[in-house]
């Protein structure tokens, strides 16, 4: 499927939204190993958000390597212009 630039800003947008829900989960049920840990319902929606932005991510990726491909760019250039469009945050240790 081809897709235009706006699309892969559009997708990375995505992605970043479910990412920051990710990070927002975290924070507030606090570390897993914690005394007590999470309940399974805390399992159950972390692990959901967890692989939601696992496969936008991945979705992502394999839009931006098929528009390199087919537009004769270097993927890390064109990943580069779509996240920083997409206004994402640069990455940091987890």
């Amino acid at each position: 499927m081809a897709h235009t630039f706006d699309e892969l800003v559009e997708k990375q947008q995505v992605a970043d939204e479910t990412h920051a829900k990710v990070l927002e989960l975290r924070d507030k049920f606090g570390a897993p190993t914690q005394d007590g840990g999470w309940t399974a319902q805390e399992s159950e929606t972390y692990e959901t958000a967890w692989r939601a932005w696992r496969d936008l991510t991945r979705d992502v990726q394999a839009a931006v390597a098929e528009y390199a491909k087919a537009e004769g760019k270097d993927r890390a250039e064109v990943e580069a212009a779509v996240r920083q469009r997409a206004g994402t945050p640069p990455t940091t240790d987890e």
